[in-house]
């Protein structure tokens, strides 16, 4: 099992609707709203790290309103 998460920055009227939908891709177990220069942080665990790398590719960011994301996988 691989776990990573997803630093997500967003256009900020839509961070709700954001922080849902990512909460909903396959793969995702957590999604929060947070303050500072990210808005969302999702807790993704996947099979492996080409999985990581496609919830975030095909998942994240064909979201409207996701700017850029930010992906450090846990080593523990």
């Amino acid at each position: 099992m691989v776990t990573a998460y997803v630093l997500i920055k967003a256009n900020v009227p839509l961070v709700d609707r954001i922080r849902d939908t990512v909460a909903e891709l396959d793969g995702v177990v957590d999604a929060h709203i947070v303050a500072g220069d990210i808005d969302v942080i999702a807790k993704v665990e996947v099979d492996s790290p080409a999985a990581v790398r496609e919830t975030v590719a095909s998942g994240v960011l064909t979201i409207n309103g996701v700017e850029s994301t930010q992906t450090h996988m846990a080593m523990e």
